[in-house]
């Protein structure tokens, strides 16, 4: 293999400058998406905006996953890097008409993401004969399979253009659970594969900050377009201590024994599939629906919202409460009973907002999620004794 474009066998790496300046792009990404459900709040809306977030994530988490074995200083690293943020910026500006006018931009841009990534990895970065060549091309061979049905679903129209796009997408996602196997080729097992604990977890745990910087610009760029009132002020100051009382939850438990359990992991290269690539997702998910929620509250801070409004705003704390009892059960196979408690208030809190303000609703959803981080410290506590 090529070893001066991969990272020293067992040595750990930091988040270098250039990743966190790649992850600028998913800033105004995930922007994007939270912008693309605000403005369908239907059932047709929240799948697609679900189904571009999909593509988003798996845009860069694909990327973290090669980052994590290549030499972050090699200036063709660096420049592969360059060319997909580039790439990225250019599917991000397409997401508003990802199904419209922009489907081939965007699903374009996506394809040229996933396969110049693969081919760099697969022809520049390994030798001929080696293992790292064979995982890099079972993963380009899918990525190409999926590349035809995402530019033939591009220039197809309606109903055609869904369908070939999930099928394109089920290909994605099918691929790592089935260890990207090809007909007639023997399979490559999970041990080819190395997760450098720290520098992998560190990474995921930025897309999290990135989806909580999301959610701190649209609230504040939505106060800052509307006359300032004392309900407004109100709701601000709510949807910034929810924000907060997200990153407190993550970061002062789930992330903590996420990597623990990580790097304690027999099947490492499994437990990060699951854990990271698919379940993390969820949790990006739930903070842009409380983010979007908080925008429509601070909106209508004394209106008494209904339907896919009041909808969005109690599911929002829910699904990111419901995807940290999923993750905590797959990386310890124990449930949280405070999270999944506190999802099912949250869903509960619905019934409330057929009555009462919004704000009210919103205030009340801040105390769910304070209630669990406060049993999160009395159980912690209660252990030390």
């Amino acid at each position: 293999m090529n070893h001066s474009l991969r990272r020293a066998e067992g040595t750990e790496q930091r988040t270098t400058s250039l990743e966190l300046f790649y992850d600028l792009v998913f800033v105004f990404a995930v922007t994007q998406v939270s912008h693309l459900l605000l403005g369908h709040l239907t059932w047709q809306g929240a799948g697609r905006a679900a189904f571009v977030l999909l593509v988003v994530w798996w845009s860069w988490n694909y990327t973290t996953w090669v980052t994590n074995e290549l030499d972050p200083d090699s200036v063709l690293v660096r420049l592969l890097l360059i060319g997909l943020m580039l790439a990225s910026l250019l599917m991000a500006i397409a997401i508003p008409d990802a199904f419209g006018d922009k489907s081939l931009l965007f699903a374009g841009s996506y394809v040229a993401i996933q396969v110049g990534r693969h081919t760099f990895l697969t022809f520049i970065a390994a030798e001929p004969g080696t293992i790292e060549r064979r995982r890099a091309g079972r993963i380009l061979t899918w990525f190409c399979a999926a590349g035809v049905l995402w530019i033939a679903g591009a220039l197809a129209d309606g109903g055609l253009r869904t369908a070939l796009w999930l099928c394109a997408l089920a290909l994605d996602y099918g691929a790592p659970a089935v260890t990207f196997w090809i007909p007639g080729v023997p399979r490559l097992g999970l041990d080819t594969w190395h997760v450098g604990t720290e520098h992998f977890a560190e990474r995921f745990q930025l897309f999290i900050i990135i989806a909580l910087g999301e959610s701190i610009v649209i609230t504040g760029a939505t106060t800052a377009d509307l006359p300032l009132t004392a309900g407004r002020v109100a709701a601000l100051a709510v949807a910034f201590l929810g924000s907060a009382a997200l990153w407190w939850l993550y970061f002062n438990l789930a992330a903590a024994i996420t990597t623990r359990r990580l790097g304690e992991a027999e099947h490492r290269t499994q437990l990060a599939r699951d854990a990271y690539t698919y379940l993390h997702v969820v949790i990006v998910a739930g903070i842009l629906l409380t983010a979007v929620g908080d925008e429509l509250v601070i909106a209508l801070p004394g209106a008494e919202l209904s339907g896919a409004k009041l909808a969005v705003v109690v599911s929002g704390p829910a699904l990111y409460l419901l995807a940290h009892v999923a993750l905590r059960l797959r990386m310890d196979g124990r449930l949280s009973p405070r999270r999944l408690a506190g999802a099912l208030v949250c869903l509960a809190l619905a019934a409330v907002g057929s009555f009462a303000a919004a704000l009210v609703v919103a205030a009340l959803l801040l105390g769910v999620l304070v209630a669990v981080i406060a049993g999160d410290y009395r159980a912690s506590s209660v252990r030390v004794r």
